[in-house]
């Protein structure tokens, strides 16, 4: 059976070179990065100088970065530290965002009382920054805005420049999700008026289980998890050398080969468009990602005119079919409800239809989206 992967916004395939060095790493640095002796001392130099390439490519401090177990920790640590010890009393958001954020503020709505407050979005899933400054002027309680840069389900695009110029123009503090956007796109942190960011290896050909939170200095933010002093006493726990450095390596790979797999990837979505606008009718893109100015190139969404009775079968359909992709984010796969993204913006017709997300990496090819687009356009018609 054919096996076509297009569902890289859940996670990527890891790179050669990555697990070669991961395995390297696991067979020769094996001390404790907390001991003083030379085994020790060795494991602290591999995760300093990690600490140091990830920095390099954001252009921040190398105290700046704290490792972590992935984006969701991350996106955890900022927000409940935020409430907890810098004294946020309000959170801006969108309805759009990944569930670490939105099911977080939940948690710090019921524990702690503090207001949890919606920005508009347009018709295409787009923030209304309008809507923002309003949002921004409306109150003297220490704010913080969370809004990702890249959405996860769609691939909007946000300006986070403009948004965090604007924060900081109404002394609020800025977090954004950046777990779709780092390795993907070059970021300054140096340039961007951003107070935390979030991100994730396992989303740029990297290993599971390890990320990194962006956290600007004399920010005061405090620990999520207690027990030790590691991570500059961030986040205590023994530390993962072998993922923190496959983390660095997949970092590596990616900005070096930057330009060269944007333009891949980004004809194999522009393929994919063209291909299923000519052989399946009706076929909508949900949120702008038909706009490269609007959104990611690494995915589309995809409205497909099938019933709602139909669509039941379809994810199952192009499972046997060797076909890999998703209908929204991969942490509510085990979940039986529709994407809270598109129901905060499509219309009650569309969301009868199926939609799905399709995700790009450097191995895909244009072989791949003909056999896709074959099956879709067998299934619709039969």
């Amino acid at each position: 059976m054919k096996k076509v992967y297009l569902d890289n916004a859940a996670t990527t395939q890891m790179r050669d070179e990555v697990i070669e060095k991961m395995t390297q790493v696991m067979k020769e640095f094996y001390g404790n990065p907390s001991s003083v002796h030379s085994y020790g001392r060795s494991s602290k130099s591999l995760i300093e100088n990690a600490r140091k390439t990830v920095a390099g490519f954001l252009n921040v401090s190398a105290s700046e970065i704290i490792f972590t177990s992935g984006g969701t920790e991350a996106d955890n640590l900022v927000l409940n530290s935020a409430v907890r010890d810098l004294g946020v009393k309000r959170i801006i958001t969108s309805r759009i965002e990944h569930h670490a954020v939105l099911y977080t503020l939940d948690h710090l709505k019921a524990c702690y009382g503090i207001e949890v407050v919606y920005v508009n979005l347009d018709k295409n899933g787009e923030v209304d920054l309008g809507h923002l400054e309003e949002l921004l002027k409306a109150s003297d309680e220490k704010t913080l805005v969370s809004l990702m840069h890249i959405n996860n389900e769609i691939g909007n695009l946000l300006d986070i420049k403009v948004v965090g110029e604007m924060c900081k123009s109404y002394n609020a503090l800025f977090h954004s999700d950046t777990v779709q956007s780092v390795g993907h796109y070059e970021m300054d942190l140096n340039e961007i008026p951003v107070d935390f960011t979030a991100a994730s290896a396992h989303k740029f050909h990297g290993p599971k289980g390890v990320g990194f939170a962006f956290v600007r200095k004399h920010s005061g933010l405090k620990p999520l998890i207690f027990g030790g002093e590691q991570e500059r006493g961030h986040r205590a726990g023994t530390e993962s050398v072998h993922n923190i450095i496959g983390l660095e390596i997949a970092l590596k790979l990616a900005y070096k080969n930057l330009q060269e797999e944007r333009e891949h990837i980004s004809s194999i979505k522009n393929y994919f468009i063209h291909q299923l606008e000519a052989n399946i009718p009706g076929v909508k893109f949900n949120g702008t990602c038909k706009d490269p100015g609007k959104s990611t190139y690494t995915l589309i969404n995809v409205c497909l005119p099938v019933s709602r009775e139909k669509a039941l079968l379809l994810l199952f359909q192009l499972d046997l079919k060797g076909i890999a992709c998703s209908r929204g984010s991969a942490c509510q796969s085990g979940s039986d409800k529709g994407s809270h993204v598109l129901e905060a913006f499509l219309s009650e017709e569309d969301l009868n239809k199926p939609s799905l997300r399709f995700s790009f990496s450097r191995f895909n090819t244009t072989q791949e989206i003909d056999y896709v687009v074959t099956v879709l356009k067998e299934f619709l018609e039969n």
